[in-house]
């Protein structure tokens, strides 16, 4: 079943094109990652779907229902959450305050009981915030700023969660428990789009996987086939398969 469904997609900013016919579809349960260059279009391409830019043409569907154009706060009460490049954390409120306006969106289960478990699997998912909760964000080392935005996400009780580059700046081992930690997300039943600069590591954990070119979409097909393409091997892989020329 497509949990999120993107068809004919433009976008423009005033008189410039940015996504051109724009098609893919993330089935319930999968990760599905979108790689490409610095100003493919893929940022604008979430931002879309989550009702922060609105499209110029084309359809974008959650579970059937029609949410184009739709604004920001109705895309998110829908269970669609964007977890945005650069964190985009309040870093002058503590992180337990940054939690909790996670919770904001949510259609039901705002009751403190049902907020406050959710804080807890939150917390279960990024044990280093537990301890921390009464600090400002912005005293946070960028990796656990990173897990807390990733965390306010989860917080809103999303079916599918819209990721911008969650590895940006952050050194490899945090990167690694960055993954780990979407990878237990979809353990968990939700529906992930990552947008993610590093291909391999996106390749290697996604489900299926679209290449994203000057706003158009130019390859497409499950994560295995486009890592092994030769064409990805040398634009985003940094290396050649093994014997190529």
């Amino acid at each position: 079943m497509t949990a999120l469904g993107v068809t004919g997609l433009r976008v423009s900013y005033g008189a410039v094109g940015v996504l051109h016919e724009v098609t893919i579809d993330v089935r319930a349960g999968e990760i599905v990652s979108v790689i490409g260059a610095n100003g493919a279009g893929k940022t604008t391409l979430l931002k879309a779907i989550a009702g922060v830019l609105r499209p110029a043409a084309g359809r974008i569907t959650s579970d059937g229902r029609d949410i184009g154009g739709r604004p920001s706060w109705w895309v998110a009460r829908r269970g669609i959450a964007l977890v945005p490049e650069g964190r985009g954390i309040f870093g002058d409120q503590s992180v337990r305050a940054n939690l909790l306006l996670g919770a904001l969106p949510r259609s039901s289960g705002r009751d403190p009981a049902t907020v406050r478990t959710d804080l807890d699997a939150a917390l279960a998912l990024f044990p280093a915030l537990g301890q921390k909760l009464d600090l400002p964000a912005a005293a946070l080392s960028g990796g656990q700023q990173q897990m807390l935005a990733v965390a306010r996400g989860l917080m809103a009780r999303p079916r599918v969660m819209l990721l911008d580059e969650p590895s940006l700046g952050l050194a490899p081992m945090l990167v690694r428990e960055i993954f780990a930690a979407i990878r237990r997300l979809r353990e968990q039943g939700v529906t992930i789009l990552l947008v993610e600069q590093m291909a391999a590591q996106a390749l290697a954990l996604a489900d299926r996987a679209y290449v994203l070119e000057r706003g158009r979409i130019i390859l497409e097909g499950s994560a295995s086939d486009v890592r092994s393409n030769p064409a990805v091997v040398d634009a985003y892989l940094g290396h050649r398969r093994s014997g190529a020329p």
